[in-house]
């Protein structure tokens, strides 16, 4: 059975009002290009590290079963190759999850399959060879099917843009996992090369990226299976934790630190007044008393 990317299912995703709103918010974000100032290159170049961190914690979740906290993250992305007092199948799984995040962060410039089966490999997933075979031709459909024109970046200059480029990327991933045999949920582990495809996918399209964690991978893998309408159905489910990640990549390249300050001492003197006219709010006033202006 030849692979296929469906137009109809990419023109039925692009409408949703979901898709709409978030591609809005996406279009908002990448409106920030190209970044002026060095704070603010600075500050994406942090969340670019903190996504990585953030991704291969949930990874190495899914792969382990166990509860890897962002500190093991942390550690691992800054080069530990054991944490004293954790486990080392912690480690050893979130070495992983980076070798294979870094394998498939050449994707979204070069294209090459292989890249997606190497992370594959990194991750120890165990794929039939007629799962593999099936990635592979899928893979090269949709590198073929949405190689973007020109400077993708540039080119995503509109709310339609973007909501015709994220369809085309949500659709290609759903159809994508569907290839793969799931029948419990101790195979989701399968879908993992397909989650870090899908952020090179939306790079090499000038989309911003998008982060799930493993709850919202079990979620996300229940909708489809239960899902008569499979693309409009996955994309319904991923638009709001999509349209999450790009408000807090927005807010994450703006963060201004002086002004983070001022608003911090505005909120906690607000808090203050509040808890001052709490504490005598049952103090009345004296009619009989003269006011006396400040």
């Amino acid at each position: 059975m030849t692979f296929v990317i469906k137009d109809t299912d990419i023109a039925r995703v692009a409408l949703l009002g979901s898709i709409r709103d978030v591609a809005a918010q996406g279009a908002g974000l990448l409106e920030l290009w190209p970044l002026q100032t060095a704070l603010s290159l600075e500050n994406d170049a942090k969340y670019t590290e903190d996504l990585q961190v953030r991704i291969t914690r949930e990874v190495a979740r899914v792969l382990t079963g166990e509860d890897v906290t962002i500190a093991d993250a942390e550690f691992v992305y800054e080069g530990a190759t054991s944490i004293p007092g954790r486990p080392q199948s912690i480690v050893d799984a979130t070495l992983a999850a980076n070798e294979a995040y870094e394998r498939m962060s050449e994707y979204s410039s070069t294209a090459d399959t292989q890249l997606v089966m190497a992370s594959a490999g990194e991750l120890g997933v165990e794929w039939s060879q007629d799962e593999i075979r099936k990635v592979a031709e899928a893979i090269e459909v949709i590198g073929a099917y949405l190689t973007p024109d020109g400077n993708a970046l540039d080119a995503v200059a509109s709310v339609e843009a973007v909501s015709q480029r994220l369809a085309s990327s949500l659709v290609a991933f759903s159809a994508m996992v569907q290839l793969l045999d799931i029948s419990d949920e101790r195979q989701c582990t399968k879908v993992l090369p397909c989650v870090l495809f899908l952020n090179e996918l939306d790079e090499r399209l000038g989309l911003p990226q998008i982060f799930l964690s493993g709850e919202q991978l079990h979620e996300f893998l229940d909708v489809l299976g239960n899902s008569k309408q499979k693309a409009v159905d996955a994309a319904q489910y991923l638009a709001p934790l999509i349209a999450g990640e790009w408000e807090r990549h927005r807010d994450k390249v703006l963060w201004d630190p002086d002004q983070a300050k001022k608003d911090a001492k505005a909120e906690d003197e607000r808090k203050n007044r509040e808890a001052l006219a709490a504490k005598f709010a049952h103090v009345k006033d004296d009619e009989g008393k003269e006011s006396v202006e400040l």
